[in-house]
């Protein structure tokens, strides 16, 4: 893997702060990496050491293997789940947020 990537998709990763979340495709779209893929490679290698529990699927879910661990952990930064899924219109980092939230898209001649 491209050493200079990982070390961006890192940072990335690092810049979320607490309570808030993005998913593997927010990271990957944020430091070009080339698929959401990459960002969970990253993750399972060498991200050890990275605040892991605040990047979640593209539902809001976490992977089965982590869930409970991560779970606890976004709740105890006042990150909460039901039914173990967190709400990513309520918790989702801002610069994660690429579309304009909840805004009625006009037409052509509106």
């Amino acid at each position: 893997m491209d050493e200079e990537l990982v070390e961006l998709i890192r940072s990335v990763i690092t810049r979320i702060p607490e309570g808030r979340v993005a998913t593997y495709g927010d990271i990957a779209d944020i430091a070009r990496a080339p698929s959401p893929r990459m960002v969970g490679k990253v993750l399972q290698e060498d991200g050890h050491d990275l605040p892991w529990q605040r990047v979640l699927r593209a539902n809001g879910t976490c992977a089965p293997h982590i869930a409970h661990e991560q779970l606890d952990r976004l709740r105890a930064e006042g990150v909460l789940a039901v039914d173990g899924k967190v709400d990513l219109r309520k918790y989702r980092w801002e610069e994660a947020v690429t579309e304009p939230a909840d805004e009625p898209q006009l037409g052509l001649f509106e």
